[in-house]
């Protein structure tokens, strides 16, 4: 059996259309554990759920007081029975046999524990061309190694795209609630831990952009958040990756870039110097460590470069440039922001 936990909160408008997306499902053994994060609508999203629980056995509803999405996340696994755990959120859409593909392929695949899919963008591509260049990026992450090197750019998953098997909650820990995305520190954290993943390469999620995502409006996912819960994973990975841990040169030299890196010190990273390509700021020293000029990075068998730049036309410019110098993906350059 499939479990999709999807939180809810003043859904009303949105869930109908997710439910019916989810019990059209097809070819899959599922039930929908659908909680209602304390919503104030007047009783308008438990109405919706307690009218589709009338009419499908299939789907479970919960009803809690409010406590915020992980909380919701957290209530939701601890209910579901399934071996495996589908996401989905109350104003996505699953495409016919989302569920029976992934399942399929968790089964085919014992060595993977989380396997996702290919997302479409349901919002407006001219208005929120971030999101838009966030997915089509995602995308193109498929296999458990370039979602292992991609994760500290980006979160490499949408969270309604993913299935994994409940048995990972047990053994490494579920949704954590704190000032952090809870999708984006679960990943990283499973990650760590081992877990592989994989992503299917077909499009089986519409992924929407309401007005109030809570990416839009939750300071849990504020770009500074996200550079913040990732520092303490990214130097766990540098201390396995980096055969000059804990000594690191950093790519870009702006403020905000050196603000978000200096996350890294009280992880124990030691940034030894920054490399940025404007030249008003070759040779200068900032925050005590020189800025070089990228024609002066050292051979890469003699340093770890981590590209921070958030920029994702600048941080692809900088991995070009480090691999025609004979850096290495995972070796001995990794993007980070």
């Amino acid at each position: 059996m499939i479990s999709v936990v999807m939180p809810a909160r003043n859904a009303s408008v949105t869930l109908p259309a997710a439910l019916e997306s989810l019990l059209a499902q097809t070819g899959a053994d599922f039930e929908v554990v659908a909680v209602d994060d304390g919503s104030d609508d007047d009783g308008a999203t438990w109405g919706v759920l307690a009218a589709f629980a009338a009419r499908d056995a299939r789907l479970r509803p919960l009803r809690l007081a409010h406590g915020g999405v992980a909380a919701a996340l957290c209530a939701g696994l601890a209910a579901a029975r399934g071996r495996y755990i589908a996401r989905m959120d109350a104003d996505d859409l699953c495409r016919p046999g989302r569920l029976a593909r992934q399942a399929a392929y968790l089964d085919a695949h014992p060595e993977i524990g989380l396997v996702s899919c290919l997302a479409v963008f349901g919002g407006d591509p001219d208005r929120a061309r971030g999101y838009l260049a966030h997915i089509e990026w995602a995308n193109g992450l498929r296999d458990p190694e370039s979602i292992r090197l991609g994760a500290f750019r980006e979160s490499p998953l949408p969270h309604p795209t993913v299935m994994f098997r409940a048995e990972l909650v047990a053994r490494h820990g579920g949704y954590r609630q704190g000032p952090f995305p809870e999708d984006y520190e679960l990943w990283l954290r499973w990650l760590d831990a081992g877990v592989a993943m994989a992503k299917l390469p077909e499009e089986l999620v519409v992924w929407n952009d309401p007005p109030g995502r809570l990416s839009r409006t939750d300071p849990r996912y504020a770009p500074e958040a996200f550079f913040r819960v990732k520092a303490g994973y990214l130097a766990r990975a540098l201390a396995r990756l980096n055969p000059h841990h804990p000594r690191v040169l950093v790519a870009g030299a702006g403020r905000i870039t050196r603000r978000r890196a200096e996350h890294l010190l009280a992880h124990g990273i030691a940034i030894a110097a920054w490399l940025d390509i404007d030249p008003r700021k070759v040779g200068a020293v900032l925050d005590g460590r020189p800025v070089l000029a990228p024609e002066a990075v050292p051979d890469p068998g003699d340093c770890f470069v981590l590209p921070y730049v958030a920029s994702r036309g600048a941080a692809d410019s900088w991995s070009a440039f480090l691999e025609s110098r004979g850096f290495l993906l995972g070796r001995s350059y990794l993007p980070a922001a």
